[in-house]
């Protein structure tokens, strides 16, 4: 079992990487201006970007040749593969949601209702029945029904949410605005756990396996493990040069990769299970990670991805 890494860039040119060593596969070329969003289907096949060329692109996975280009009429920030891969979601600055079939790739998308803000992020959860999507300017996650188009649900924050994760169980949404991270019911939209950060943080990720620890990074440079039930800082990885602007966690929480605005991808190990701590939760095992720059296991030199996001630890795939 083998995962891939896709990684967004202002310099125009997302990358698909071996998730486990980070050594490059392709390069996806196409885009006239920078990208701000990628995502793989859940298959590895296919992969989308959304960027400031006004485009969303459709793209093979396997190839790297460009399938479709989505055009809008301003800067696409978002884009989010459907669960049962068939549609894709886009945002962006015009305020519009916009679901395409990927089946019928020349038919018109269906357009959501206006969102109250400019697009940052988006997700797909409860089986692609709810749009998960958060604004630039103002604060709060929305929450829409599919079938109506609707808002039926904001869950509230002071600032502007810039990194919003559905667990790969689908129990929590992890959100980050300001120098909070938050965790949500996913289910009954309740606030979990709210932590205040050492500085404002761009991005958190909850780990998948055990759900026991979540690294966050944003404007310190450092990319720092803290215990989920208790929000104490148990790791901090220091290496980044430039703000942090995307963490993700691998599918198996074995590592977990940090993209910068110092132009590279860095992909720390997971620290091993302990007697001590399988025993101590009651949620399962848990984790710890040491709290030096020797958790790296790849650093990743040559990646120019800039100020969003490296979305893809944790997509997986069967490849080898």
């Amino acid at each position: 079992m083998g995962f891939f890494l896709v990684s967004a860039s202002k310099d125009s040119t997302p990358m698909l990487r071996n998730g486990e060593t980070g050594d490059w596969i392709g390069t996806f070329q196409g885009h006239k201006g920078a990208v701000w969003s990628c995502c793989l289907d859940k298959h590895a096949l296919r992969a989308a970007s959304a960027s400031a060329d006004f485009s969303a692109k459709l793209w093979d996975a396997l190839s790297g040749d460009e399938l479709h280009s989505f055009e809008h009429k301003h800067i696409v920030r978002a884009c989010a593969f459907s669960e049962d891969t068939h549609l894709l979601l886009t945002g962006g600055v015009e305020k519009f949601l916009r679901i395409f079939d990927l089946n019928r790739l020349d038919a018109s998308p269906r357009e959501v209702e206006n969102s109250p803000g400019s697009v940052r992020t988006l997700a797909w959860l409860h089986s692609d029945q709810t749009i998960l999507s958060t604004c630039t300017d103002m604060g709060g996650v929305r929450l829409w029904d599919v079938r109506t188009g609707k808002i039926f649900r904001t869950l509230e924050t002071k600032s502007s949410v810039t990194s919003a994760e559905v667990s790969q169980d689908g129990r929590y949404i992890t959100t980050a605005d300001g120098s909070t991270v938050k965790f949500w019911d996913a289910n009954h939209f309740g606030l979990v756990k709210s932590y205040n950060m050492p500085c404002i943080v761009e991005s958190a990720s909850l780990e998948p396996k055990y759900g026991n620890k979540f690294v966050a990074g944003g404007e310190d440079m450092w990319v720092r493990v803290f215990d989920f039930h208790t929000g104490a800082e148990v790791g901090c990885n220091k290496g980044h040069h430039g703000p942090v602007h995307c963490v993700r966690f691998s599918p198996g929480g074995e590592s977990y990769a940090s993209g910068s605005e110092d132009g590279t991808i860095r992909i720390w190990q997971t620290g091993p299970l302990t007697h001590n701590e399988q025993d101590a939760s009651s949620n399962g095992p848990t984790q710890n990670v040491k709290d030096t720059a020797d958790d790296v296991t790849q650093q990743i030199e040559s990646v120019h991805i800039g100020e969003e996001k490296n979305e893809g630890s944790e997509k997986a795939t069967d490849a080898e």
